[in-house]
């Protein structure tokens, strides 16, 4: 939940295939340095024009409309702007008139860069000092409250993530049945940069991402763009951004409000397929990635980076880990871990926990203060992953007694995203057709174009389905001796 311009310095030696190559240089942390922070209203407008709210709402017909409106700071989220959104977003929920809720931004840059972590910290250290006034926490505790209600609302939501989407953006957008994706769009969830963790939700949509991508997103702190967010299944579709006005007039046509008249609407704009487009994620790169951070310590993580055939790969995904947080890392680790194995309100309540134990002792306010106000590099504490062990995180981040318990907008909640079949099929589900789990889907010895030809079918010829389909295939399948059909197989080449 941060605003992430200290991204540029931290990878700038990760190659493309990394997808960690800066091309922000300066340009959000420049912008964001100007926040005004906390104010309702946005006063960086052009003089004699009179201020606007931080977030503007907009309605036309059917359609009921967020939108982020603090473009000279990348649309930076802050207590304001949840407490601007959160009422009225329950009571557009229980409208009749109401039959889509859109969130989209102005600005040409961002959707929304992130939260206001130096606001954070400035609180934190004005608590410290004995000063009064609104707790750090308060903002989390909002910020939370928000991102579950957007999860678990009866109405079909809508986000155009057009633009940086990264932390507290990607909490008001990743846990959305509709989640657009464009050229534009710029994904990371970079927390361990800064001392921090992937809060808002991200222990819980992580760790169910393919494999193990979440893990590596988290870890590395890696940008996704353009349509590798829509193959990686954190977009549920991929527009081109000049259809998102027509897109958002046909959404405001609509007399329904059934999930499914709303998938059909958007799928009536979405990009033709890229023929020449390689997913990013994809290939050698994410065998790599799945053989080395299936590992639940840090410590066997990088040792089997070392392993790896991809010196070039490996070198700067382990240099680029051992910048971050030694703290963070294996708490971020855990987190994931965890996450998986349980629901969606107690992945938020144990982010919950977690933020109170970072203000309280972690390197998340040395961090910020280095990178976003002094300027430097950060001095962590401990320094080295050596010198923390898991035992101490565990003990002190997860078994630790807390403060104050996270109290949720509603008691709803799910072990999965109860709209994922707008989304392309995940890795699990096309495991599950190859290998005869799937009883709808016929014979185990399935080939190739049948097992393309079942999803296609299931997702109503959804554009993207042949693209994903085929990568897993060739990735994760052999053909089975004198047979036409398919096999899964689990790679595990190392050096």
């Amino acid at each position: 939940m941060q605003c992430l311009a200290y991204l540029s310095k931290s990878f700038s030696n990760l190659t493309k295939a990394s997808l960690c190559k800066p091309t922000l240089k300066g340009s959000i942390f420049s912008a964001y340095r100007c926040s005004k922070h906390m104010s309702s209203l946005n006063l960086q407008t052009v003089s004699g024009d009179p201020p606007q709210a931080d977030v503007l709402h907009k309605r036309k017909f059917g359609s009921r409309v967020f939108i982020l409106n603090r473009p000279n700071v990348l649309n930076a989220l802050d207590l304001s702007m949840i407490r601007n959104m959160t009422p009225q977003l329950q009571a557009w929920n229980e409208s009749d008139l109401c039959k889509v809720i859109i969130l989209k931004a102005n600005g040409k840059k961002a959707f929304c860069a992130g939260g206001d972590v130096k606001r954070v910290v400035e609180l934190a250290n004005r608590k410290k000092n004995g000063e009064v006034g609104v707790r750090p926490l308060q903002f989390f505790e909002e910020e939370f409250q928000l991102n579950h209600l957007i999860a678990t609302l009866d109405k079909p939501f809508v986000a155009f993530m057009d633009g940086i989407t990264m932390g507290g953006g990607v909490g008001l957008s990743v846990h959305a049945p509709f989640r657009i994706a464009t050229e534009n769009t710029i994904f990371a969830m970079p927390e361990v940069n800064i001392g921090y963790f992937p809060d808002v939700g991200g222990s819980f949509f992580l760790s169910r991402m393919d494999g193990e991508v979440g893990t590596y997103l988290a870890l590395t702190g890696s940008r996704l763009r353009g349509v590798d967010v829509f193959l990686s299944g954190i977009a549920t579709h991929y527009v081109p951004s000049q259809r998102l006005s027509h897109l958002e007039d046909r959404l405001s046509e609509l007399e329904s409000d059934d999930h499914e008249v709303i998938n059909a609407a958007i799928e009536d704009f979405v990009s033709e397929p890229q023929q020449n487009h390689v997913y990013s994620l994809g290939g050698d790169i994410r065998k790599a990635i799945d053989r080395c951070f299936k590992g639940n310590t840090l410590e066997s993580i990088i040792d089997a980076l070392t392993k790896e055939e991809n010196e070039k790969w490996s070198k700067e995904v382990i240099n680029t880990m051992l910048k971050m947080s030694p703290t963070s890392l294996k708490v971020t680790l855990r987190e994931l871990r965890k996450g998986k194995q349980i629901v969606i309100t107690d992945c938020f309540k144990m982010e919950y926990k977690l933020v109170q134990k970072f203000l309280e002792k972690s390197d998340f306010i040395e961090g910020v203060t280095a990178l976003l106000v002094d300027k430097r590099e950060p001095k962590w504490n401990p320094s080295k992953l050596d010198d923390i062990s898991d035992d101490e995180i565990e003990k002190f981040y997860f078994e630790g007694s807390e403060k104050h318990q996270l109290n949720l907008l509603n008691i709803r909640s799910f072990e999965n995203y109860p709209y994922s079949r707008f989304a392309l099929p995940t890795e699990e589900e096309i495991q599950k057709v190859v290998t005869g789990e799937t009883p709808d889907a016929g014979s185990v010895s399935m080939t190739q174009q049948e097992v393309v030809d079942f999803f296609l079918k299931d997702r109503k010829a959804k554009i993207g389905v042949r693209e994903k389909v085929l990568e897993v295939l060739n990735r994760k399948t052999t053909q089975i001796d004198g047979q036409e059909g398919l096999k899964w197989v689990n790679d595990i080449k190392i050096k």
